[in-house]
Parts: structure tokens; C-alpha cells; sequence
């Protein structure tokens, strides 16, 4: 057991790498049909799409979920609104689903049947499941500790993908990497967390000594720079 995450177990360690990269590394997209599922604003289903899959990101939030609908076309790339564990897609009919960062946020009675979904919609043969979620150490997860600590619900993910993710898929890697976060200051961290309505911060719990005194402690040269390790689930 590795002894910084409770949760990493035996992972591959991948070192420093940006997030785009380890999917390069362990999934070739090109020609491939792939759902992202709690895309957000699809940051990385455009990633995916740039690479030469057909992406179709699916946004609970109807406000964000709408917003993408209305952002310029992009070929080969579609937004839907949706919830994770009832994915708009036919049975076996995409070759990967994606998780980023969102399967903790995915309500805890529905973890088990969003992953359920994923299996249901993946090609029987050769479709794959990719769950990326943060890891609970690092100096980014310090500042964000004292208004929004995810311990309990990224535990549960990481409960749901062992017990709903793994039986259904013969094959099964776990890695563990991490990247540089960068903020030009705290005004701008705080402005990007407060900006979006598929989560609750209030600007009031973020502005405070504590998570500023935190959030110093990055000061760089370049800006501010953090830690952010992440765990891979791919299967």
C-alpha cells in the first residue's frame, strides 16, 4: 500500500506528466467514438477531438450543459445534457467512456450506475472505461482542504470503481501521476471556482486567511504553482 493516498494501492507511477499526455500514452484515439461524461465546459472532449476521436460530451448541469450547446461547432464534436447514469447513448455503441474529474462529483447513490452505464454503452470486445480522479495529497488539495474537502466523496468513487467498474471488464490498470497547476493570483483562482454553476463555492469560504496563507505558499516566479497528483483507472 502506498503510504501518501490511502487510495493508491500498488498504481504505476507515471511521474510528472500533464493530463493530456497520460491519455495519449494509454489510449490511441484516432477514429475512435468516446463519451466524456460530466465534460463541464469540455476541456477535454475538445483534447479528445483534437486527437482524432468523434466525442460526445454529456453535462448534467443544464446551464453549463446549454452554454456548450451554444459554443461554436467544432467537427466530430457534440454536447448533451444528461446525467451519468443515464447516458443518451446506445448499448455497445461508443469504444471508450471517460470520467474526469467527475465521478465524485456524480451523487453517491448513483456512482454504481454511472459506471454501469459506462460498461453498457462500451463495445462488448474491446471498449474501455478511463476514470481520472484527484488524489487526496499534494499542495493544490492543501488549499482547497478548508472550504471543500472531497475525502469522503473521492473514497466513495474510488469504492464505486472497484466494486461496479472492475467485474465488468477483463482488464485492469491503475496509475498514478502528477502536474503543475499555475494561477496568476489568488484573485484569479478564486474568480475560476466562484464563475461556474455546477458547484456551490461561495466566494465567502475561499476568501479567508487561511486558504490565502495557503494559496501564498505557491508563490513562484512564474506565478503561483501547486501539485496536483491524480489517479487512472483504466480498464
Amino acid at each position: 500500500m502506498n503510504d501518501l493516498d490511502p487510495l493508491i494501492g500498488d498504481a504505476e507511477d507515471l511521474g510528472r506528466v500533464d493530463e493530456i499526455d497520460v491519455i495519449d500514452r494509454l489510449v490511441s484515439l484516432a477514429g475512435l467514438k468516446v463519451v466524456d461524461v460530466g465534460c463541464a465546459g469540455g476541456r477535454v472532449t475538445r483534447q479528445l477531438v483534437e486527437r482524432g476521436a468523434e466525442a460526445l460530451g454529456v453535462e448534467p448541469d443544464p446551464i453549463q450543459a446549454e452554454k456548450n450547446r451554444a459554443a461554436e461547432a467544432v467537427p466530430g464534436l457534440t454536447f448533451m445534457e444528461a446525467p451519468g447514469q443515464a447516458l443518451p447513448v446506445d448499448d455497445g455503441s461508443v469504444d471508450g467512456v471517460f470520467f474526469s474529474f467527475s465521478l465524485h462529483h456524480v451523487p453517491a447513490e448513483h456512482m454504481d450506475g454511472a459506471l454501469a452505464e459506462a460498461a453498457r454503452v462500451v463495445k462488448s470486445e474491446t471498449g474501455f472505461l478511463y476514470v481520472l480522479e484527484p488524489m487526496v495529497i499534494g499542495s493544490m488539495e492543501a488549499v482547497y482542504r478548508p472550504f471543500h474537502d472531497e475525502t469522503p466523496v473521492r473514497t466513495l468513487a474510488y469504492e464505486a470503481v472497484k466494486r461496479a467498474a472492475a467485474p465488468r471488464f477483463a482488464e485492469a490498470r491503475e496509475l498514478r501521476y502528477h502536474e503543475p497547476v499555475r494561477y496568476d493570483d489568488f484573485a484569479t483562482f478564486v474568480d475560476g471556482l466562484t464563475g461556474i454553476t455546477y458547484s456551490d463555492f461561495s466566494r465567502e469560504s475561499i476568501e479567508t486567511p487561511e486558504v490565502e496563507a495557503l494559496f501564498e505558499a505557491g508563490r513562484t516566479d512564474d506565478g503561483y504553482v501547486f501539485t496536483q497528483h491524480c489517479r487512472v483507472n483504466l480498464y
